[in-house]
Formats: C-alpha cells, sequence, structure tokens
C-alpha cells in the first residue's frame, strides 16, 4: 500500500469512522476507476492508439486536399490518383503490357519499356485487395496504402517507445510520420506507405536481431522501389557483423541470403525484357533523368532558391532538404542505433545525390523516418502543451504543403 493511499485510512485502533464515512472516502476512487476502465479495456485502448492517431492525422490530411481540390474545381479521387499513381494502378488492372499507350515519362516520351520504370510489389498488393468484390483498382490502391500505413504507425510506436524510453515517444514519433511534409502520399495510390512499412520492421529486425523478419522484409522491400537499396545495405551489412561476431547462430545468414533477393529479382527480369544487364537503370535515366550525380543538381537548386525568386513550393523544398541534413546530424548526436542512422543517411544519400526532378525530393525523402525520433524524444520531454501545439502545427502544415503540392503547383510531386 502507498503512503498516500496510507494517509487516508484511521489510524489503527481509531473508531470514530461510520459506514457512512467510508463510504464517502471509497466514493472518489471507485469513480476514477471507473472512468479509466477496465484492466481489458486499457489494454485494448493501448493497442489501438498508433492505428487511432495515425488515421485521425491522415483524415485531417484528406480534408485539407479536398478543400484545396474544390478551391481549384479538381476532383479529390483524380489527384489521390495523380502522377505516379495512375502508373500504378495501370499496371494493376492491365500488367505491363496493357499501360494506357497515352500515359508517357518524364520527357513525354513512350517505348515498350517505359511501364517497367515501376516496381511491381505495390500493383500486386492492388490486385490481390481488388479481388474483393465491390473494390475498384483506385480503391484498392487508397486501402493498400492506408492498411500499409498502419502497420508502418505501429512499427514505429514499437521502435520510439524502444528508443526513447516511453510510449509518449512512440506515439510523438507516429505523430511526426504521419505529418510529415508530403505525408500526403500515405494517402494515395503511391507505393511509399508500403516501402516505408517494410523498412521500419526490416529495421526493428535488425535492432531486436530478429534476422528472419529483416531478411524478409528486405526482400518484399527489394519489389518495392529502388530505394531499397539503402535497406538492403543496411540489412547486410548488420547481419555480416553479427555473423563476424559469432552472435545468433544462423539466422545472419539467412537475412544476408534473403535481403537482395527481391530487388535482384526485378532488375534482372528488367535486363532480361530489354536486353541489357543494366535495363532498369538506363530507362530510368532516359524517361526520368533519375541518375546519380553526387548532389551538384540538388546543391545547384539549393542555391538558386536561397539567392533568387522562387515559388513557395520551390522554397519549403529547400527549408526542408536543409532540415533533414539538420536532423541527421541530431541522430548522430543522440547515438541512435547505427543502422537507423546509416539507412536514413542512405535515404538522403540516393535522394539528394541524384538529380531528375527536384520538387519530388521531400517526398522521396519520407522513408528516412529515424530522422524524427530525435524530434520526438525531444517533445516527449516538454510539457504536453507544448508537445501537443507543436504537433498541431506540424498536422497542418504537413497537410496544406501535401495538398498545395497535388492542387497548385504544376508539377506536383
Amino acid at each position: 500500500m502507498s503512503t498516500t493511499q496510507g494517509a487516508l485510512e484511521p489510524p489503527l485502533g481509531e473508531t470514530g469512522n461510520t459506514a457512512a464515512t467510508q463510504r464517502k472516502q471509497q466514493a472518489p476512487r471507485s469513480n476514477g476507476s471507473a472512468r479509466l476502465g477496465t484492466p481489458r479495456q486499457r489494454r485494448t485502448i493501448i493497442a489501438l492508439t498508433p492505428a487511432v492517431v495515425y488515421l485521425a492525422i491522415r483524415l485531417v490530411g484528406l480534408l485539407v486536399l479536398a478543400w484545396l481540390s474544390a478551391v481549384h474545381d479538381e476532383s479529390l479521387l483524380d489527384n489521390l490518383n495523380a502522377w505516379d499513381g495512375q502508373w500504378y494502378t495501370e499496371i494493376a488492372a492491365h500488367g505491363y503490357d496493357g499501360v494506357n499507350p497515352s500515359m508517357v515519362d518524364g520527357f513525354g516520351n513512350r517505348y515498350p519499356e517505359t511501364p517497367l520504370a515501376f516496381f511491381p510489389g505495390y500493383p500486386l498488393l492492388i490486385m490481390a485487395i481488388a479481388l474483393i468484390p465491390g473494390v475498384t483498382t483506385l480503391g484498392a490502391a487508397i486501402t493498400a496504402s492506408l492498411v500499409c500505413g498502419v502497420v508502418a504507425a505501429y512499427g514505429l510506436a514499437r521502435l520510439g517507445e524502444r528508443l526513447g524510453g516511453s510510449r509518449r515517444v512512440g506515439l510523438l514519433l507516429v505523430v511526426l510520420f504521419a505529418a510529415a511534409p508530403m505525408s500526403v502520399v500515405l494517402s494515395m495510390a503511391y507505393s511509399e506507405a508500403l516501402f516505408c512499412a517494410l523498412s521500419i520492421w526490416a529495421l526493428i529486425g535488425v535492432v531486436e536481431r530478429n534476422w528472419p523478419l529483416a531478411g524478409l522484409c528486405c526482400t518484399a522491400a527489394g519489389l518495392i522501389r529502388p530505394t531499397a537499396a539503402a535497406l538492403i545495405g543496411v540489412v547486410g551489412l548488420a547481419a555480416v557483423i553479427a555473423i563476424v561476431q559469432r552472435r545468433d547462430s544462423w539466422r545472419p545468414w539467412l537475412a544476408v541470403l534473403l535481403a537482395p533477393l527481391g530487388m535482384l529479382v526485378y532488375i534482372g527480369w528488367v535486363g532480361v525484357q530489354t536486353g541489357k544487364p543494366g535495363g532498369y537503370f538506363e530507362l530510368q535515366a532516359r524517361g526520368w533523368s533519375s541518375a546519380f550525380d553526387g548532389g551538384a543538381t540538388t546543391a545547384q537548386f539549393v542555391l538558386e532558391a536561397l539567392s533568387e525568386e522562387k515559388s513557395v513550393f520551390e522554397t519549403f523544398t529547400v527549408w526542408v532538404v536543409l532540415a533533414a541534413l539538420v536532423l541527421l546530424a541530431l541522430c548522430v548526436w543522440h547515438r541512435l542505433p547505427w543502422p537507423l542512422v546509416l539507412f536514413a543517411a542512405a535515404v538522403l544519400l540516393l535522394d539528394l545525390g541524384s538529380d531528375g526532378l527536384m520538387y519530388s525530393k521531400v517526398r522521396l525523402m519520407l522513408p528516412a523516418f529515424p530522422l524524427l525520433i530525435p524530434v520526438a524524444i525531444g517533445l516527449s520531454k516538454r510539457r504536453p502543451a507544448t508537445a501537443v501545439t507543436s504537433a498541431v502545427l506540424l498536422v497542418f502544415f504537413g497537410s496544406w504543403l501535401g495538398a498545395y503540392s497535388l492542387t497548385a503547383w504544376e508539377y506536383a510531386i
């Protein structure tokens, strides 16, 4: 019995308390217990919180997008299926050979191999969900993104609690991820939600030394998008270190074998289809000018945006890029587990180190979720009012930026 509870009870031998007085003293405790619910109800609330928080923030994002879509006399569903989303839903509905011939690459050209620039993992998931009677291809794509986002949220809550030492850190990490700039793609027919979910759980596997989980998630991520190269490198390196240190028996070997499997299969298949071993990378460079240049193009874009008259979207893009670099330094300073820091650094390197469309840089940084961990830890140490106010501001800023990029900015995401 705690000291506080003991102070509320009469000393031994005191006979002045009546039954009515005892009931009066016990009433507040009973009411408080009723408000908290039963232990099972409390466990249920705790279990559902990551999903509820994530979906609530995505709902705010959808409402803002619906508002700006109406302002610009555009369809909400068309915006949710914009740009890359059209490719994914077409591939899911008709296969690579049946994609609408009017769809073209970033330079307005169309070649037989153009659709192969889009990895098959997400379209396959769309196809599976579309098998449900009454579900359209677009409905399946949006459902897939939302479900994968919830899976990612539970991974973030688990990882945040493990690294930050409290459930609050985990929930704040969910908030920051769901409200991140360009998080609108988490509600769209885009592969980001699926890739992020797989990356998060793969890295949980590494941190917790669950090598089969890390390897399987990495294999699947290799079928989603080329950014999986960053994840493959981190999972593979961590597994090799475990092997050298003779830890965890045969399990790290499984991760080494599984990690690159998905990407190798698809890149190899595209090579067969194009007749060139590097066919995938050639069609990316030819169709979307996506090639690694060490960051020269990105640096030029940043310098021009900071010194010349640019649009609101371009200016915000530059500041988000600079903020990401600062957050990477904070990850190092906070001494986060090296696989998380290395993964975030590799994602930034692949994104900022390549040319192509500069306006998509913020979206492509979304998988670098470890950058948000120091922010979540910092907010968890502030007063609740400060943490809530900061979170609300971030939610509305992220919701506006994503909606603005789809409705008011010509080149979108």
